[in-house]
Order: C-alpha cells, then structure tokens, then sequence
C-alpha cells in the first residue's frame, strides 16, 4: 500500500508540469559522452530508458526534437579502419576520410539506431541529417580543421513538418555549406541553435557529470545567466563544461525559456528533471517567471 501511495503521489506532483509544458517543444542533445561504452551489440539500459521517456513526452503533449552526438564511437571506428584521430583545441580534424566516418557512424549507425529504438518502444520517430533540407547551413570553421563546421542558419521547416505529425525528430550534427559539401558540426553546438530558432520551451543537455558543481564539487541546482558569466570568469566553470555552458547562454538570449544540464547515465533523468521538483541536475533560468 505503500508504494502504491508513492507512486500516486508522483504522479499528483508530475501533473502541473504535464499541463504547463503539454504544446511545448524540448530541444534534448543526447549522446557522446554518455555513450563511452565498448561497442554494443544490444540496446544499452540508459538508452532504452531514454527512448521510453520520449514515447511518454509525445503521448502526454510535449514535442521533442533530439540532436545526438557520437564523439567516441567515431573514435572507435577510425581505429578500426586504421585512421589516425587528431584534435585541435578539442575539435576533431576532419578531413574528408574522416568526414566519410564522421558521417557512416553519426548518419549511418547512431541515428538509425536511436530511430529504430524509439519505435521499438512505442514511439514513431524520423532520423535526419542536419544537411537534408539545408535544417543547418554552415560554413567552415577554420582551414586547419578541414570540414568542422559553424552554424550560420537553421531551416527549422522540416521540423515544424515532423513535429506537426507527432514524430520524435532525432538529428546527426552534420550540416551543409553553400557549395554542398558536409560539415561535421558539435553537436552541443547544433542543439543551442536549433533549440533558439525553435524558440524551444527547453534545452535539455544530457551529458556525463551531475551537472554544474561548485568549487566543493557539489551540484548547483539552479543558476541565471549573470551568475554563470561569473563562473565563466572565474575559471569555475572550466574544460569541456565551458563551450556546452556557453551554448546554453546563446539559447536564452534566442528566447528558450530555460536550459538544464543533466546526467544522461542516470536512467530516466529526463523525466526526473521535469517533472519533480528538486529535479537531478542543474537548471539555468532565462528571462521569464521559473516554470
């Protein structure tokens, strides 16, 4: 009787964010660094457990388009084919060898995969590549990266389409430049765009701490804009946290209502985040009332 009253209990808590967020669209970027594992030949519990939470976003009302990163498993299968990796400023050189696998593992195997998963769970899902439809236009970043690419545009057309017919979008971070050659574009930086030309009600980056943590390395639940700036300044932001934070910053300043960082290795921490209270990670709150 007792977990029964729990559950029901939950579930009383979930049911003003169902109404508050029902109509709205979540811009969630999920993958490469909470897919470090060896290679699988089975669905991954987190990722089933995340393919679940989007088949419950889309009964309940809310439209989530999903963009997904793949750092580590090209890693693996550029060893595989005996190709060297390099890394400039943290960014992947990418030649156009490189760019082939870039493609095969991000277009090829990844997307399909997550595609094939949600349907399996229930869900009705369409996986794209940033390039078809021109959906992100970019241009190269700097010569000595080969084909690593900037957002200059995002046609959020197709997604608007997709979305008008209940499908989970799933985007690879591959985009396309004028002259039509791809682009191998990062993927928390693909997120921050789209989610701002959506004007997304959230952004929700799934990635492989807790979230923000102060300078004791505990987590920080909520933060504004300003303070963040702050830790930026400080250093207490740092790494790899530093580009993701502050591709959040430019999705506020583009309208999204609210950014969240959470640990995408938790099994459910999408719908954990939302939809109670104290949530699992941490949020950064744009410029409207906290909702």
């Amino acid at each position: 009787m007792e977990d029964s009253q729990t559950k029901a209990r939950i579930l009383i808590e979930a049911l003003p964010y169902i109404r508050a967020f029902s109509g709205k669209t979540f811009v969630i970027k999920y993958g490469g660094s909470t897919r470090k594992g060896e290679e699988q030949t089975s669905p991954r519990p987190e990722d089933i457990s995340f393919a679940d939470d989007l088949v419950l976003l889309v009964h309940i009302g809310i439209r989530p388009v999903v963009i997904h990163g793949g750092g580590p498993e090209i890693t693996r299968m550029m060893n595989r084919l005996g190709l060297e990796s390099r890394f400039v400023d943290g960014l992947r050189v990418t030649d156009r060898p490189t760019m082939e696998v870039v493609e095969m593992v991000l277009s090829g195997k990844i997307n399909r995969e997550l595609v094939t998963l949600v349907q399996k769970r229930g869900g009705r899902a369409v996986g794209l590549a940033g390039r078809d439809g021109n959906l992100l236009l970019g241009e190269r970043k700097r010569k000595d990266l080969g084909f690593v690419g900037q957002i200059r545009s995002v046609n959020t057309e197709v997604l608007d389409l997709l979305d008008r017919h209940r499908y989970v979008t799933i985007v690879a971070p591959i985009g396309v430049d004028e002259e039509g050659d791809p682009l191998n574009i990062n993927a928390d930086d693909a997120a921050a765009e789209i989610a701002g030309a959506l004007k997304a009600e959230k952004l929700i980056m799934m990635t492989d701490t807790p979230g923000v943590l102060d300078a004791e390395q505990k987590l920080i639940a909520t933060l504004t804009p300003p303070k963040v700036r702050e830790m930026l300044e400080n250093g207490a932001i740092h790494g790899g946290m530093v580009p993701k934070i502050q591709g959040c910053l430019r999705a506020l300043e583009a309208g999204v209502r609210k950014v969240h960082v959470v640990d995408g290795r938790i099994p459910h921490s999408l719908l954990l985040e939302i939809f109670t209270p104290e949530g699992v990670g941490t949020e950064i709150l744009g410029g409207e009332t906290p909702s």
